[in-house]
Protein backbone atom coordinates (compact mmCIF):
# COMPACT_ATOMS: atom_id res chain seq x y z
CA UNK A 1 0.00 0.00 0.00
CA UNK A 2 2.84 2.38 0.84
CA UNK A 3 4.44 1.71 -2.53
CA UNK A 4 1.12 2.36 -4.28
CA UNK A 5 0.60 5.61 -2.34
CA UNK A 6 4.14 6.72 -3.22
CA UNK A 7 3.52 5.98 -6.91
CA UNK A 8 0.30 7.99 -6.82
CA UNK A 9 2.13 10.87 -5.11
CA UNK A 10 4.81 10.77 -7.80
CA UNK A 11 2.22 10.76 -10.59
CA UNK A 12 0.34 13.69 -9.06
CA UNK A 13 3.53 15.68 -8.42
CA UNK A 14 4.83 15.06 -11.95
CA UNK A 15 1.47 15.89 -13.50
CA UNK A 16 1.12 19.12 -11.54
CA UNK A 17 4.63 20.19 -12.52
CA UNK A 18 3.80 19.57 -16.18
CA UNK A 19 0.53 21.49 -15.85
CA UNK A 20 2.30 24.46 -14.29
CA UNK A 21 4.83 24.48 -17.11
CA UNK A 22 2.06 24.39 -19.73
CA UNK A 23 0.16 27.29 -18.18
CA UNK A 24 3.17 29.38 -17.19
CA UNK A 25 2.38 29.28 -13.48
CA UNK A 26 5.23 31.12 -11.71
CA UNK A 27 7.32 29.09 -9.27
CA UNK A 28 8.25 31.98 -6.99
CA UNK A 29 8.58 35.75 -6.73
CA UNK A 30 11.51 37.59 -8.31
CA UNK A 31 14.08 39.00 -5.83
CA UNK A 32 13.10 42.64 -6.45
CA UNK A 33 9.44 41.85 -5.69
CA UNK A 34 10.35 40.12 -2.44
CA UNK A 35 12.66 42.94 -1.43
CA UNK A 36 10.01 45.59 -2.07
CA UNK A 37 7.41 43.55 -0.17
CA UNK A 38 9.71 43.23 2.86
CA UNK A 39 10.29 46.98 2.94
CA UNK A 40 6.56 47.67 2.65
CA UNK A 41 5.71 45.16 5.37
CA UNK A 42 8.06 46.94 7.75
CA UNK A 43 6.46 50.37 7.32
CA UNK A 44 2.83 50.30 8.45
CA UNK A 45 0.61 53.05 7.00
CA UNK A 46 -0.41 55.74 9.48
CA UNK A 47 -3.05 58.47 9.85
CA UNK A 48 -6.01 56.09 9.87
CA UNK A 49 -9.33 56.27 11.65
CA UNK A 50 -9.22 53.97 14.68
CA UNK A 51 -11.81 51.17 14.49
CA UNK A 52 -9.95 48.67 16.65
CA UNK A 53 -12.78 48.79 19.21
CA UNK A 54 -15.10 46.91 16.81
CA UNK A 55 -14.90 43.17 17.63
CA UNK A 56 -14.38 41.87 14.10
CA UNK A 57 -13.91 38.16 13.33
CA UNK A 58 -12.74 36.42 10.19
CA UNK A 59 -14.46 33.31 8.81
CA UNK A 60 -12.33 31.14 6.55
CA UNK A 61 -11.28 27.52 5.90
CA UNK A 62 -8.93 26.01 8.50
CA UNK A 63 -5.32 27.12 8.24
CA UNK A 64 -5.95 30.13 6.00
CA UNK A 65 -3.45 32.96 6.29
CA UNK A 66 -4.40 35.34 3.46
CA UNK A 67 -7.44 36.82 5.20
CA UNK A 68 -9.18 39.45 3.08
CA UNK A 69 -12.35 40.08 5.12
CA UNK A 70 -13.46 40.52 8.70
CA UNK A 71 -17.09 40.99 9.68
CA UNK A 72 -19.20 42.41 12.48
CA UNK A 73 -22.97 42.87 12.66
CA UNK A 74 -25.16 44.62 15.19
CA UNK A 75 -28.73 45.72 15.62
CA UNK A 76 -29.62 49.29 14.63
CA UNK A 77 -33.16 50.12 15.67
CA UNK A 78 -35.43 47.76 13.76
CA UNK A 79 -32.68 47.15 11.20
CA UNK A 80 -29.03 46.19 11.12
CA UNK A 81 -25.55 47.62 10.73
CA UNK A 82 -23.08 45.51 8.77
CA UNK A 83 -19.40 46.33 9.04
CA UNK A 84 -17.09 44.57 6.63
CA UNK A 85 -13.36 45.24 6.82
CA UNK A 86 -11.44 44.49 3.61
CA UNK A 87 -7.64 44.25 3.50
CA UNK A 88 -6.30 47.61 2.28
CA UNK A 89 -3.78 46.27 -0.22
CA UNK A 90 -3.35 49.66 -1.88
CA UNK A 91 -1.75 50.96 1.34
CA UNK A 92 1.05 48.43 0.94
CA UNK A 93 1.55 48.25 -2.84
CA UNK A 94 3.30 51.13 -4.62
CA UNK A 95 1.66 51.90 -8.00
CA UNK A 96 4.05 50.96 -10.78
CA UNK A 97 6.43 49.26 -8.35
CA UNK A 98 7.77 45.72 -8.48
CA UNK A 99 4.92 44.20 -6.40
CA UNK A 100 2.28 45.98 -8.49
CA UNK A 101 3.90 44.88 -11.76
CA UNK A 102 4.12 41.26 -10.61
CA UNK A 103 0.50 41.31 -9.43
CA UNK A 104 -0.62 42.47 -12.87
CA UNK A 105 1.27 39.52 -14.33
CA UNK A 106 -0.29 36.99 -11.93
CA UNK A 107 -3.79 38.54 -11.72
CA UNK A 108 -5.22 36.01 -9.23
CA UNK A 109 -4.07 33.55 -6.62
CA UNK A 110 -3.94 30.05 -8.13
CA UNK A 111 -4.89 26.93 -6.19
CA UNK A 112 -3.69 23.35 -6.63
CA UNK A 113 -3.91 20.22 -4.46
CA UNK A 114 -0.31 20.72 -3.32
CA UNK A 115 -0.54 24.42 -2.48
CA UNK A 116 -1.25 27.89 -3.78
CA UNK A 117 0.51 30.36 -6.04
CA UNK A 118 -0.26 33.69 -4.37
CA UNK A 119 -1.01 36.99 -6.07
CA UNK A 120 1.16 38.92 -3.59
CA UNK A 121 4.29 37.89 -1.67
CA UNK A 122 3.51 36.11 1.64
CA UNK A 123 5.18 38.94 3.57
CA UNK A 124 2.09 40.94 2.65
CA UNK A 125 -0.68 38.46 1.77
CA UNK A 126 -0.09 36.19 4.76
CA UNK A 127 1.51 38.77 7.02
CA UNK A 128 1.38 42.55 7.25
CA UNK A 129 -1.68 43.09 5.01
CA UNK A 130 -3.71 40.10 6.21
CA UNK A 131 -6.51 40.54 8.75
CA UNK A 132 -4.97 38.04 11.15
CA UNK A 133 -6.42 37.83 14.63
CA UNK A 134 -4.80 40.20 17.12
CA UNK A 135 -3.03 42.26 14.44
CA UNK A 136 -3.75 45.96 13.96
CA UNK A 137 -3.95 46.42 10.22
CA UNK A 138 -5.21 49.01 7.72
CA UNK A 139 -8.48 48.13 6.05
CA UNK A 140 -11.20 49.58 3.88
CA UNK A 141 -14.05 49.62 6.37
CA UNK A 142 -17.44 49.23 4.72
CA UNK A 143 -20.46 50.20 6.82
CA UNK A 144 -23.82 49.25 5.35
CA UNK A 145 -27.03 50.06 7.22
CA UNK A 146 -30.02 47.87 6.43
CA UNK A 147 -33.69 48.21 7.25
CA UNK A 148 -35.73 45.43 8.84
CA UNK A 149 -36.09 43.72 5.45
CA UNK A 150 -32.36 43.74 4.76
CA UNK A 151 -32.51 46.56 2.21
CA UNK A 152 -29.54 49.00 2.29
CA UNK A 153 -30.39 52.48 3.52
CA UNK A 154 -26.87 53.96 3.82
CA UNK A 155 -23.37 52.96 2.69
CA UNK A 156 -19.97 54.27 3.71
CA UNK A 157 -16.40 53.12 3.10
CA UNK A 158 -13.24 54.68 4.51
CA UNK A 159 -9.71 53.78 5.48
CA UNK A 160 -9.47 52.58 9.07
CA UNK A 161 -7.29 50.58 11.39
CA UNK A 162 -9.01 47.37 12.53
CA UNK A 163 -8.23 44.37 14.70
CA UNK A 164 -9.82 40.95 14.30
CA UNK A 165 -10.58 39.23 17.59
CA UNK A 166 -10.76 35.64 16.31
CA UNK A 167 -10.13 33.52 13.22
CA UNK A 168 -13.16 31.25 12.89
CA UNK A 169 -13.84 28.44 10.43
CA UNK A 170 -17.12 27.85 8.63
CA UNK A 171 -17.60 24.58 10.51
CA UNK A 172 -17.16 26.36 13.84
CA UNK A 173 -19.66 29.06 12.92
CA UNK A 174 -22.16 26.49 11.64
CA UNK A 175 -21.86 24.37 14.80
CA UNK A 176 -22.27 27.35 17.10
CA UNK A 177 -25.43 28.38 15.26
CA UNK A 178 -26.79 24.84 15.18
CA UNK A 179 -26.25 24.23 18.90
CA UNK A 180 -27.39 27.75 19.87
CA UNK A 181 -24.07 28.85 21.39
CA UNK A 182 -23.27 31.54 18.79
CA UNK A 183 -22.81 35.11 19.99
CA UNK A 184 -25.03 37.96 18.79
CA UNK A 185 -22.97 39.05 15.75
CA UNK A 186 -22.99 35.50 14.35
CA UNK A 187 -26.72 35.15 14.98
CA UNK A 188 -27.19 38.38 13.07
CA UNK A 189 -24.99 37.03 10.27
CA UNK A 190 -27.53 34.23 9.90
CA UNK A 191 -30.50 36.62 10.10
CA UNK A 192 -29.09 39.12 7.62
CA UNK A 193 -27.86 36.33 5.36
CA UNK A 194 -31.36 34.91 5.15
CA UNK A 195 -32.86 38.33 4.47
CA UNK A 196 -30.38 38.92 1.67
CA UNK A 197 -31.09 35.47 0.21
CA UNK A 198 -34.79 36.29 0.17
CA UNK A 199 -34.08 39.64 -1.47
CA UNK A 200 -32.06 37.83 -4.13
CA UNK A 201 -34.96 35.47 -4.77
CA UNK A 202 -37.37 38.39 -5.08
CA UNK A 203 -35.03 40.12 -7.56
CA UNK A 204 -34.96 36.99 -9.69
CA UNK A 205 -31.38 35.92 -8.97
CA UNK A 206 -30.19 32.46 -9.93
CA UNK A 207 -28.13 30.17 -7.69
CA UNK A 208 -27.08 26.72 -8.87
CA UNK A 209 -26.97 24.38 -5.83
CA UNK A 210 -24.18 22.28 -7.28
CA UNK A 211 -21.82 20.46 -4.88
CA UNK A 212 -18.15 21.34 -5.26
CA UNK A 213 -15.74 18.68 -6.50
CA UNK A 214 -12.68 18.92 -4.24
CA UNK A 215 -9.30 17.19 -4.13
CA UNK A 216 -8.24 16.33 -0.58
CA UNK A 217 -5.33 14.52 0.99
CA UNK A 218 -6.47 12.38 3.91
CA UNK A 219 -4.23 10.02 5.92
CA UNK A 220 -1.59 10.19 3.23
CA UNK A 221 -3.99 9.42 0.38
CA UNK A 222 -5.38 11.58 -2.41
CA UNK A 223 -9.14 11.48 -2.82
CA UNK A 224 -11.94 13.29 -4.61
CA UNK A 225 -14.92 14.38 -2.54
CA UNK A 226 -18.19 16.12 -3.26
CA UNK A 227 -18.54 19.02 -0.87
CA UNK A 228 -21.88 20.69 -0.22
CA UNK A 229 -21.87 24.33 0.85
CA UNK A 230 -22.70 25.04 4.50
CA UNK A 231 -25.46 27.51 5.30
CA UNK A 232 -22.88 29.60 7.17
CA UNK A 233 -20.84 29.93 3.97
CA UNK A 234 -23.87 31.11 2.05
CA UNK A 235 -24.79 33.68 4.70
CA UNK A 236 -21.23 34.98 4.83
CA UNK A 237 -21.14 35.10 1.03
CA UNK A 238 -24.24 37.30 1.12
CA UNK A 239 -22.24 39.91 3.07
CA UNK A 240 -19.59 39.86 0.36
CA UNK A 241 -22.24 40.14 -2.36
CA UNK A 242 -23.92 43.01 -0.48
CA UNK A 243 -20.58 44.84 -0.39
CA UNK A 244 -19.91 44.18 -4.08
CA UNK A 245 -23.36 45.45 -5.01
CA UNK A 246 -22.80 48.57 -2.89
CA UNK A 247 -19.47 49.15 -4.64
CA UNK A 248 -21.13 48.83 -8.04
CA UNK A 249 -23.77 51.39 -7.10
CA UNK A 250 -21.14 53.87 -5.89
CA UNK A 251 -19.14 53.53 -9.11
CA UNK A 252 -22.20 53.78 -11.35
CA UNK A 253 -23.28 56.94 -9.53
CA UNK A 254 -19.72 58.29 -9.86
CA UNK A 255 -19.54 57.18 -13.52
CA UNK A 256 -16.14 55.54 -13.12
CA UNK A 257 -14.98 52.05 -12.20
CA UNK A 258 -15.09 48.41 -13.27
CA UNK A 259 -18.02 46.00 -12.90
CA UNK A 260 -18.39 42.24 -13.00
CA UNK A 261 -21.25 41.66 -15.43
CA UNK A 262 -23.30 38.74 -16.70
CA UNK A 263 -25.84 39.19 -19.50
CA UNK A 264 -29.47 38.15 -19.01
CA UNK A 265 -30.34 34.58 -19.94
CA UNK A 266 -31.27 33.99 -23.56
CA UNK A 267 -35.03 33.28 -23.67
CA UNK A 268 -34.27 30.31 -25.93
CA UNK A 269 -32.10 28.80 -23.17
CA UNK A 270 -34.88 29.32 -20.63
CA UNK A 271 -37.37 27.65 -22.99
CA UNK A 272 -34.98 24.74 -23.50
CA UNK A 273 -34.57 24.38 -19.74
CA UNK A 274 -38.37 24.22 -19.35
CA UNK A 275 -38.56 21.48 -21.97
CA UNK A 276 -35.75 19.60 -20.26
CA UNK A 277 -37.52 19.82 -16.90
CA UNK A 278 -40.69 18.43 -18.43
CA UNK A 279 -38.83 15.60 -20.19
CA UNK A 280 -36.89 14.71 -17.04
CA UNK A 281 -40.01 14.74 -14.88
CA UNK A 282 -38.89 17.73 -12.79
CA UNK A 283 -41.81 19.83 -11.60
CA UNK A 284 -41.93 23.44 -12.81
CA UNK A 285 -44.85 25.04 -10.90
CA UNK A 286 -47.10 27.47 -12.74
CA UNK A 287 -45.81 31.01 -12.38
CA UNK A 288 -42.47 29.93 -10.90
CA UNK A 289 -39.42 31.79 -12.17
CA UNK A 290 -36.34 30.00 -13.38
CA UNK A 291 -34.40 31.05 -10.27
CA UNK A 292 -36.98 29.45 -7.94
CA UNK A 293 -36.95 26.19 -9.89
CA UNK A 294 -33.18 25.93 -10.14
CA UNK A 295 -32.66 26.92 -6.51
CA UNK A 296 -34.85 24.03 -5.39
CA UNK A 297 -32.99 21.32 -7.30
CA UNK A 298 -31.19 18.53 -5.45
CA UNK A 299 -27.96 17.43 -7.13
CA UNK A 300 -28.30 14.00 -5.50
CA UNK A 301 -31.36 13.32 -7.67
CA UNK A 302 -30.28 12.08 -11.15
CA UNK A 303 -32.90 14.10 -13.04
CA UNK A 304 -32.10 17.20 -10.99
CA UNK A 305 -28.36 16.74 -11.61
CA UNK A 306 -29.00 16.65 -15.35
CA UNK A 307 -31.19 19.74 -15.18
CA UNK A 308 -28.51 21.59 -13.17
CA UNK A 309 -26.01 20.82 -15.93
CA UNK A 310 -28.47 22.18 -18.50
CA UNK A 311 -29.02 25.29 -16.34
CA UNK A 312 -25.39 26.36 -16.72
CA UNK A 313 -26.32 27.61 -20.20
CA UNK A 314 -28.29 30.39 -18.48
CA UNK A 315 -25.17 31.80 -16.85
CA UNK A 316 -22.65 32.29 -19.62
CA UNK A 317 -20.80 35.39 -20.73
CA UNK A 318 -19.46 36.82 -17.47
CA UNK A 319 -17.08 39.73 -18.09
CA UNK A 320 -15.35 42.71 -16.53
CA UNK A 321 -16.47 46.07 -17.89
CA UNK A 322 -14.47 49.24 -17.17
CA UNK A 323 -15.94 52.71 -17.67
CA UNK A 324 -14.97 56.33 -17.12
CA UNK A 325 -17.60 58.90 -18.02
CA UNK A 326 -20.25 56.77 -19.70
CA UNK A 327 -21.79 53.94 -17.70
CA UNK A 328 -22.11 50.50 -19.35
CA UNK A 329 -25.23 49.88 -21.41
CA UNK A 330 -25.60 46.51 -19.64
CA UNK A 331 -24.34 46.86 -16.02
CA UNK A 332 -26.19 43.86 -14.52
CA UNK A 333 -24.90 40.59 -13.13
CA UNK A 334 -27.78 38.32 -14.13
CA UNK A 335 -27.11 35.68 -11.46
CA UNK A 336 -27.61 38.39 -8.83
CA UNK A 337 -30.17 40.41 -10.81
CA UNK A 338 -28.25 43.56 -9.84
CA UNK A 339 -25.07 45.49 -10.70
CA UNK A 340 -22.06 43.98 -8.96
CA UNK A 341 -18.32 44.49 -8.59
CA UNK A 342 -15.47 42.45 -7.17
CA UNK A 343 -14.06 44.29 -4.18
CA UNK A 344 -13.79 41.90 -1.21
CA UNK A 345 -10.72 39.79 -2.08
CA UNK A 346 -7.85 42.19 -2.92
CA UNK A 347 -5.19 39.89 -1.51
CA UNK A 348 -6.18 37.22 -4.03
CA UNK A 349 -7.68 39.08 -7.00
CA UNK A 350 -6.14 42.05 -8.81
CA UNK A 351 -9.25 44.05 -9.75
CA UNK A 352 -10.50 44.35 -6.16
CA UNK A 353 -7.70 46.76 -5.20
CA UNK A 354 -8.75 49.19 -7.94
CA UNK A 355 -12.47 48.91 -7.15
CA UNK A 356 -11.83 49.56 -3.47
CA UNK A 357 -9.66 52.59 -4.16
CA UNK A 358 -12.26 53.98 -6.57
CA UNK A 359 -15.04 53.65 -3.99
CA UNK A 360 -13.01 55.22 -1.17
CA UNK A 361 -12.29 58.26 -3.34
CA UNK A 362 -15.87 58.65 -4.58
CA UNK A 363 -17.41 58.35 -1.13
CA UNK A 364 -14.96 60.94 0.23
CA UNK A 365 -15.73 63.31 -2.64
CA UNK A 366 -12.19 63.14 -3.99
CA UNK A 367 -10.91 62.52 -7.49
CA UNK A 368 -10.16 58.90 -8.26
CA UNK A 369 -6.34 58.60 -8.26
CA UNK A 370 -4.62 58.77 -11.63
CA UNK A 371 -2.96 55.38 -11.08
CA UNK A 372 -6.41 53.81 -10.78
CA UNK A 373 -7.96 55.64 -13.73
CA UNK A 374 -5.03 54.86 -16.00
CA UNK A 375 -5.32 51.15 -15.17
CA UNK A 376 -9.06 50.83 -15.82
CA UNK A 377 -8.88 50.24 -19.60
CA UNK A 378 -6.44 47.33 -19.14
CA UNK A 379 -8.18 45.58 -16.25
CA UNK A 380 -10.90 43.69 -18.19
CA UNK A 381 -8.37 41.98 -20.46
CA UNK A 382 -5.99 41.28 -17.57
CA UNK A 383 -8.77 39.76 -15.47
CA UNK A 384 -10.15 37.73 -18.38
CA UNK A 385 -6.72 36.23 -19.00
CA UNK A 386 -6.10 35.56 -15.33
CA UNK A 387 -9.50 33.94 -14.83
CA UNK A 388 -9.00 31.81 -17.92
CA UNK A 389 -5.67 30.51 -16.63
CA UNK A 390 -7.14 29.91 -13.16
CA UNK A 391 -10.02 27.92 -14.64
CA UNK A 392 -7.68 25.88 -16.83
CA UNK A 393 -5.44 25.24 -13.83
CA UNK A 394 -8.28 24.14 -11.59
CA UNK A 395 -9.80 21.95 -14.29
CA UNK A 396 -6.39 20.47 -15.13
CA UNK A 397 -5.75 19.62 -11.47
CA UNK A 398 -9.09 17.82 -11.22
CA UNK A 399 -8.57 15.99 -14.50
CA UNK A 400 -5.10 14.89 -13.39
CA UNK A 401 -6.18 13.54 -10.00
CA UNK A 402 -9.16 11.78 -11.57
CA UNK A 403 -6.88 10.05 -14.08
CA UNK A 404 -4.29 9.13 -11.45
CA UNK A 405 -6.85 7.66 -9.06
CA UNK A 406 -8.38 5.57 -11.86
CA UNK A 407 -5.05 4.34 -13.25
CA UNK A 408 -5.00 0.55 -13.26
CA UNK A 409 -8.79 0.29 -13.22
CA UNK A 410 -9.44 0.23 -16.98
CA UNK A 411 -12.18 -2.33 -17.55
CA UNK A 412 -13.85 -1.73 -14.18
CA UNK A 413 -17.55 -0.87 -14.07
CA UNK A 414 -18.84 2.10 -12.07
CA UNK A 415 -22.26 3.44 -11.08
CA UNK A 416 -23.10 6.96 -12.19
CA UNK A 417 -25.59 9.35 -13.75
CA UNK A 418 -25.56 10.72 -17.29
CA UNK A 419 -25.88 14.47 -16.79
CA UNK A 420 -25.42 15.73 -20.34
CA UNK A 421 -25.23 14.52 -23.94
CA UNK A 422 -24.65 15.80 -27.45
CA UNK A 423 -27.62 16.03 -29.78
CA UNK A 424 -27.02 12.57 -31.23
CA UNK A 425 -26.79 11.06 -27.72
CA UNK A 426 -23.65 9.07 -28.54
CA UNK A 427 -21.29 11.24 -26.46
CA UNK A 428 -21.99 12.83 -23.12
CA UNK A 429 -20.90 13.41 -19.54
CA UNK A 430 -21.27 10.94 -16.67
CA UNK A 431 -21.01 11.75 -12.97
CA UNK A 432 -19.78 8.77 -10.95
CA UNK A 433 -20.96 8.08 -7.43
CA UNK A 434 -17.64 6.75 -6.12
CA UNK A 435 -15.07 8.04 -6.79
CA UNK A 436 -16.47 11.52 -7.39
CA UNK A 437 -15.37 11.69 -11.02
CA UNK A 438 -17.06 13.49 -13.90
CA UNK A 439 -15.91 12.42 -17.35
CA UNK A 440 -16.79 11.74 -20.96
CA UNK A 441 -18.93 8.75 -21.82
CA UNK A 442 -19.75 7.15 -25.16
CA UNK A 443 -22.70 4.95 -25.98
CA UNK A 444 -25.84 4.56 -28.03
CA UNK A 445 -28.85 6.61 -26.93
CA UNK A 446 -27.30 7.91 -23.69
CA UNK A 447 -30.11 8.21 -21.11
CA UNK A 448 -29.76 11.73 -19.72
CA UNK A 449 -30.84 12.02 -16.09
CA UNK A 450 -30.71 8.27 -15.46
CA UNK A 451 -28.65 5.97 -13.27
CA UNK A 452 -26.27 3.98 -15.44
CA UNK A 453 -23.32 1.63 -15.25
CA UNK A 454 -20.26 2.67 -17.23
CA UNK A 455 -17.02 0.91 -18.02
CA UNK A 456 -13.69 2.73 -17.80
CA UNK A 457 -11.87 2.51 -21.14
CA UNK A 458 -9.14 5.12 -20.63
CA UNK A 459 -7.33 6.66 -17.68
CA UNK A 460 -4.33 8.69 -18.83
CA UNK A 461 -2.46 10.78 -16.30
CA UNK A 462 -0.15 12.05 -19.04
CA UNK A 463 -3.11 13.46 -20.96
CA UNK A 464 -5.20 14.20 -17.83
CA UNK A 465 -8.10 12.29 -19.36
CA UNK A 466 -10.62 9.64 -18.36
CA UNK A 467 -13.21 8.10 -20.67
CA UNK A 468 -16.05 5.65 -20.20
CA UNK A 469 -18.50 3.67 -22.30
CA UNK A 470 -22.08 2.91 -21.37
CA UNK A 471 -22.26 -0.61 -19.94
CA UNK A 472 -25.91 -0.74 -18.98
CA UNK A 473 -28.93 0.84 -17.32
CA UNK A 474 -30.05 -0.81 -14.06
CA UNK A 475 -33.38 -2.58 -14.44
CA UNK A 476 -34.97 -0.50 -11.69
CA UNK A 477 -34.05 2.63 -13.58
CA UNK A 478 -34.19 1.30 -17.08
CA UNK A 479 -36.84 3.55 -18.59
CA UNK A 480 -35.21 5.36 -21.50
CA UNK A 481 -34.83 9.11 -21.31
CA UNK A 482 -37.44 11.08 -23.23
CA UNK A 483 -36.29 11.59 -26.79
CA UNK A 484 -37.14 15.28 -26.52
CA UNK A 485 -34.76 16.08 -23.64
CA UNK A 486 -32.83 19.15 -24.86
CA UNK A 487 -29.07 18.94 -24.52
CA UNK A 488 -26.59 21.68 -23.70
CA UNK A 489 -23.81 20.11 -25.73
CA UNK A 490 -21.58 17.87 -23.63
CA UNK A 491 -18.30 19.47 -22.67
CA UNK A 492 -15.19 17.95 -21.13
CA UNK A 493 -16.93 16.84 -17.98
CA UNK A 494 -16.27 19.97 -15.91
CA UNK A 495 -18.47 22.54 -17.58
CA UNK A 496 -21.25 22.49 -15.00
CA UNK A 497 -19.87 25.22 -12.76
CA UNK A 498 -21.78 27.61 -10.54
CA UNK A 499 -21.46 31.07 -12.09
CA UNK A 500 -21.59 32.49 -8.58
CA UNK A 501 -18.89 30.18 -7.33
CA UNK A 502 -16.29 32.87 -7.94
CA UNK A 503 -18.26 35.21 -5.69
CA UNK A 504 -18.66 32.66 -2.92
CA UNK A 505 -14.97 31.86 -3.19
CA UNK A 506 -14.15 35.48 -2.43
CA UNK A 507 -15.32 34.86 1.13
CA UNK A 508 -13.48 31.56 1.45
CA UNK A 509 -9.99 30.63 0.35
Amino acid sequence: MQALAAAVDDDVARGLADLRDELGVPAGFPPDVLAEARVAAGSAPGDLADATDIPFVTIDPPGSRDLDQAVHLERRGSGYRVRYAIADVASWVRPGGAVDTEARRRVVTLYAPDGRTPLHPPELSEGAASLLAGQDVPALLWTVDLDADGTPTAVDVRRSRVRSRAQLTYDEVQRSLDDDTADEPLRLLRDVGRLRQEAERERGGITLPTPEQVVERTDGHWELVSRATLDAEEWNAQISLLTGMSAARIMLDGRVGVLRTLPPSDPRDVARLRRAADALGVTWPDGAGVGDVVRGLDAADPAHAALLTEATTLLRGAAYVAFDGEVPEQPQHAALAAPYAHTTAPLRRLVDRFVGETCVALVAGRDVPDWVRSALPDLPALMAGGDRRANEYERGCLDLVEAVLLTGRVGDVFDGVVVDAHDDRTTGVVQLRDPVVRGKVDGADLPVGRHVQVRLVEASAAHRRVRFTLDGVPAADGAPADEDVPTAGAGDGHDAGDARGEDRAATQD
